[in-house]
């Protein structure tokens, strides 16, 4: 759904190349998301193939990878990087951003 003070910044083919590397990543990743619509954040979940496209892509605000070491938050990055989508990288986190407010700066990984 599309907010007058928000805009969508992603795509169902880069939510889907994210989903596609990450359930093929060599470590157990979990992930959340927050829904654009009703604000409620998921709770933490490790399956990517079904879960992470379940409800489809329209409403995810942002995504959260959590990375628990320095070396996952590497390899993670280097495969958000090769997707190229907006995000942060947080301390133990990456988020991908799918909304993004309307005159924020946001910065593409």
């Amino acid at each position: 759904m599309q907010n007058k003070d928000y805009q969508y910044v992603m795509n169902n083919t880069k939510w889907n190349e994210i989903r596609i590397a990450m359930s093929s990543f060599t470590s157990t990743l979990q992930w959340r998301t927050k829904d654009f619509e009703t604000a409620h954040i998921s709770t933490w979940d490790s399956e990517w193939f079904y879960h992470f496209m379940n409800e489809g892509y329209k409403y995810i605000e942002w995504l959260e990878i959590k990375t628990e070491t320095e070396i996952i938050k590497n390899e993670v990055l280097e495969i958000i990087k090769n997707v190229h989508v907006p995000g942060k990288i947080l301390e133990d986190k990456i988020r991908v951003y799918g909304y993004v407010e309307v005159g924020t700066s946001v910065d593409y990984l």
